[in-house]
């Protein structure tokens, strides 16, 4: 050990679920959740016009959009990243 205060998962509950954690979870919502409804009323809710729920479908019907950001100018500072490339 390299005697880091969290090496080797040191706090409980850090970190990702375990994978049979998860699916006893999904079993259980499973038994209380009608899928057919949750999918009507998301319908329901796309057809109103809801943001949320158009964006929710559309993330997971398509896929969402690359996110990008400009970094060529931020707060006036400029940098060229092609002489950052060239830098020696």
């Amino acid at each position: 050990m390299d005697k880091r205060k969290t090496n080797g998962g040191v706090r409980s509950g850090a970190g990702r679920p375990r994978k049979a954690d998860e699916e006893k979870l999904i079993e259980k919502l499973d038994t209380l959740i009608d899928n057919n409804k949750v999918i009507s009323k998301l319908g329901e809710m796309v057809l109103k016009g809801d943001s949320r729920a158009m964006s929710l479908y559309f993330g997971y019907r398509y896929g969402k959009p690359k996110e990008s950001i400009d970094v060529s100018a931020v707060d006036g500072f400029n940098v060229n990243f092609k002489d950052l490339i060239n830098f020696k």
